[in-house]
């Protein structure tokens, strides 16, 4: 009967702490998504979302940057074309 105790104190005790983790993680705040947002990006079309007016960059560093752009500008990107994107505005917070 011990061994079943220690094995639900142990239990009950590593449930918090590990949910204890998952909670701790937190967004990024507004200052740290703007001081990470690039001025300019060279790279290749991952995805192109006409419906949502975006458009995702991967960047030569492997990070892939997501931009607004207009209707008109979306319909002559497809996936594959290597481009250059200008932030013009901050995210909006």
């Amino acid at each position: 009967m011990t061994r079943y105790r220690a094995l639900a104190v142990g239990i009950m005790v590593a449930v918090p702490l590990w949910a204890g983790f998952a909670v701790g993680q937190s967004k990024p705040s507004c200052d740290q998504m703007k001081a990470s947002a690039p001025q300019k990006v060279e790279g290749r079309v991952v995805r192109v979302d006409t419906a949502g007016g975006k458009v995702a960059v991967a960047a030569a560093d492997g990070k892939t940057h997501e931009f607004q752009a207009s209707k008109e500008t979306l319909e002559d990107l497809k996936v594959g074309d290597k481009i250059q994107a200008n932030l013009r505005s901050l995210p909006a917070c």
